[in-house]
């Protein structure tokens, strides 16, 4: 067994040596208890007030998008993005096994089907060479046979191509491609993305833990006509639960928001709907946390990005332990820092020591190929997702309140 001590001393130390060393916690540094206090005075608590207006205005303006729609979740935002990118039940959504399993969650509601697809080496998200070569082996373009069966409360936001691709072998329609950026660190979107029109396919971005990142300075979850933020207790900002969607298409945007919020017809008294809709409404009181917290993004950004050098600095002359660094041509807001270590044996001995001695440490995720509801799923081998599996370690990546 590898003795981790001098790690573990300089994990403590980054954190001022404290008896216990969380790996993430959120921070409330600026107007949020102002905001929070003004929700309460107004009562308007819920899902009608003025901070849900503005949290969205000034998330669409900050990532660059058409339009911005919160929601009660991520996995909540990632379930309607599916749905308006007309994901339908026997349908088949590219994605990878190496993710929060909110990612298959959301598409399993629908009664989709994952094809878990390998990762990068330098992402460790996604990768196009291999969505690439498993798309030449298996799937084909031709005539949408599902397109009638688009519901007629989407025909006016989401047109159908009159292409599709299929799976060739079990003639499943491929509808969808959900790439996640892991720990924040954005994967090779633009190829993904060229890959998605010329196949035919949707895609979805699971930016769930990469608000502030960018990919060759435009922010992820743009590059479809759809992403979906997350914001957890424990992401680089939060509303206690909560998540968003991004549009590039102004109209779809508008057409969530209403089915978000029940698809009633605003009306000064009466209560009409004209679709199913669905009770995901961010109420007010989050919101209001989220205006606060979106005010201080880029500070937080940066002290994550001033953590994650001191840990560059460090890992530089540690043997047998690297520290995974922001891709090229990206900009990451370092979300969860990790470290890869040289073997499974070693993954589990540190886990264990830095547990042991109150810095709170954890692996990847179980591969969702491995759980019981995935298990029979197509993927491709998934070579370098287990590596990563078999190596990764988050270490603590919390804002430091002294470097603000």
């Amino acid at each position: 067994m590898v003795d981790y001590k001098n790690t573990i001393d300089f994990i403590k130390s980054v954190y001022g040596n404290k008896e216990f060393t969380p790996l993430a916690v959120p921070v409330f540094a600026g107007n949020e208890k102002a905001y929070l206090n003004e929700c309460i005075d107004t009562t308007f608590v819920s899902s009608v007030g003025k901070f849900v207006d503005r949290f969205e205005e000034d998330m669409a303006k900050y990532t660059g998008a058409k339009r911005a729609v919160v929601c009660v979740s991520g996995t909540n935002a990632l379930h309607m993005s599916l749905i308006l990118a007309g994901v339908k039940k026997d349908d088949e959504v590219l994605t990878q096994a190496l993710t929060f399993i909110a990612t298959c969650n959301a598409l399993s509601y629908i009664g989709a089907h994952p094809v878990f697809l390998d990762v990068d080496f330098t992402t460790m998200g996604l990768s196009p060479d291999a969505m690439k070569e498993w798309l030449q082996a298996n799937a084909e373009v031709r005539k949408n046979t599902r397109i009638d069966e688009l519901p007629a409360s989407l025909n006016f936001a989401f047109h159908e191509d009159e292409l599709a691709c299929y799976n060739k072998y079990t003639g499943r329609r491929i509808k969808a491609c959900v790439p996640m950026h892991t720990f924040g660190h954005p994967v090779r979107i633009d190829e993904i993305a060229v890959l998605c029109k010329e196949w035919h396919i949707e895609l979805v971005e699971d930016a769930a833990e990469s608000i502030g990142s960018t990919y060759m300075g435009q922010h992820t979850g743009t590059f479809g006509r759809i992403g979906a933020i997350s914001f957890n207790g424990n992401k680089t900002i939060t509303t206690g639960g909560g998540g968003m969607m991004l549009f590039m298409d102004e109209e779809l945007g508008a057409y969530a928001k209403h089915i978000t919020t029940q698809a009633k017809i605003p009306h000064r008294w009466e209560f009409r709907h004209d679709h199913i809709g669905f009770n995901y409404r961010m109420p007010n009181i989050n919101a209001a946390l989220g205006c606060a917290q979106l005010e201080n993004l880029d500070k937080y950004v940066a002290c994550k990005r001033k953590v994650a050098v001191e840990y560059i600095e460090y890992f530089k002359n540690v043997d047998g332990i690297d520290f995974f660094v922001e891709p090229e041509n990206t900009f990451s807001n370092y979300w969860l820092s990790a470290v890869v270590l040289k073997d499974k044996e070693s993954q589990l001995d540190f886990l264990q020591q830095t547990n042991d001695n109150g810095i709170m440490t954890r692996p990847i995720w179980e591969l969702m190929n491995r759980l019981p509801m995935f298990k029979n799923c197509q993927n491709d081998g998934l070579k370098n997702t287990i590596w990563f599996a078999n190596r990764v370690v988050n270490i603590p990546s919390s804002v430091r309140p002294e470097d603000l």
